[in-house]
């Protein structure tokens, strides 16, 4: 395995030239951990799953058939493993784009993009034991989802997602549930929103999540509850953000912390997108960060939250080398960027969130770089 450790920062510093050096014991680091080959997945795009020291995620191609896979990285071995590859047909499924959610008995659970019998994507079990089943096929239009993108969310032993287009509303997305093996749409969009990107997140026990495109006249997306069907929060594309394309994050407080991927500055194609704060109570909408493009552009992955309440993302573009960043929002709304992707062979493009380990390293993913299939990379934090 080659580890290269890519950047050194101090504070809130950046040294724009990467570094090659050895790991210091009171420095903040990037590293890379592990580069796809293509045969053993490529271009990863879902949010990676962390239990008991290993990794799980699936990667949009390669793999057998270069139709994606399902795989496993151990962080203390750091070998990854291919758990399955893809076919691409009526069995199985096709380019899977979200991450993984894992039940109490170790099976895990995703959604894959397309394939399946009618081709507009599955649902599928990973067992503990090992293999493959197909749970779930979408139909598509008009009477069932298409293409579901977002990670599942597993609550009183049902699976709930969306998709981002198909169903009665103009074909523009759903929310389902699947449960002891029979499907059930929940929601047709509109009202509320349309194209919904993201999964959902369950909160005080209230299935919340955000639509990329509808809402006001200006089409900037939604903040939405599965019931009522009128949006929670509607984007104007402004100063507030639009566009939103990550899951939801709360606080077990009644607050959801979320990105947009647009706006913050301008309208729709020249902000640089946002990172906001919604009070379910109230419907008060909070901006914590308008990116400026040097310190990001295009926040697509869903943030994580430590126990300080510092809030970590990352942006697929912008960053000095416009190959997307690595940031940190603390509790003051002070942005760090802990890492800026230069491209090339050592990254760059990640898609993802991240994970925090008990430790309180980020782990994440690289849609770009390595051998040019994307790579796993750790950020570990410095004093």
């Amino acid at each position: 395995m080659r580890s290269r450790i890519l950047g050194k920062l101090g504070c809130a510093v950046l040294v724009l030239s990467p570094l090659v050096v050895k790991r210091p014991a009171q420095a903040q680091t990037y590293v890379i951990m592990y580069e796809f080959t293509g045969s053993d997945g490529a271009v990863p795009f879902g949010e990676l799953l962390l239990n008991g020291g290993v990794l799980y995620g699936t990667t949009s191609g390669g793999g057998a058939y270069n139709a994606g896979t399902v795989f496993q990285f151990d962080t203390t071995t750091e070998v990854e493993t291919v758990l399955y590859s893809f076919a691409g047909g009526p069995a199985d499924g096709a380019d899977p784009i979200a991450g993984l959610v894992r039940d109490s008995n170790g099976n895990m659970y995703g959604v894959t993009y397309g394939g399946g019998a009618s081709f507009f994507g599955t649902i599928f079990e990973i067992p503990v034991a090992g293999g493959f089943t197909l749970l779930y096929s979408f139909q598509g239009p008009p009477g069932d989802g298409a293409g579901p993108s977002g990670r599942l969310v597993l609550a009183g032993g049902s699976l709930f997602g969306t998709t981002y287009a198909g169903g009665s509303g103009n074909g523009s997305g759903t929310v389902f549930k699947l449960a002891g093996g029979i499907y059930t749409s929940l929601r047709d969009f509109p009202p509320g929103g349309t194209f919904p990107r993201a999964g959902l997140t369950l909160e005080g026990g209230h299935l919340y999540g955000v639509a990329y495109d509808g809402g006001l006249a200006s089409s900037g997306g939604t903040v939405f509850e599965l019931t009522p069907a009128a949006p929670l929060y509607a984007f104007t594309g402004g100063d507030d953000g639009g566009r939103p394309m990550a899951s939801l994050i709360g606080d077990g407080l009644g607050n959801l912390y979320g990105t947009a991927s647009e706006g913050g500055s301008g309208t729709f194609g020249n902000g640089h997108g946002v990172v906001f704060e919604l009070n379910v109570t109230t419907l008060q909408q909070t901006l914590l960060h308008t990116f400026t493009g040097l310190d990001g552009t295009g926040p697509v992955g869903a943030l994580v939250r430590d126990s300080s309440g510092n809030l970590y993302g990352t942006t697929m573009f912008g960053g000095t080398a416009g190959h997307g960043t690595v940031f940190k929002l603390d509790t003051s709304g002070n942005l760090t960027t802990l890492h800026s992707f230069p491209g090339g062979p050592n990254g760059g493009n990640p898609a993802a969130g991240l994970v925090l380990d008990t430790d309180g390293n980020l782990w994440g993913l690289a849609s770009a770089g390595g051998f040019g299939y994307g790579l796993i990379f750790e950020i570990t934090p410095g004093t």
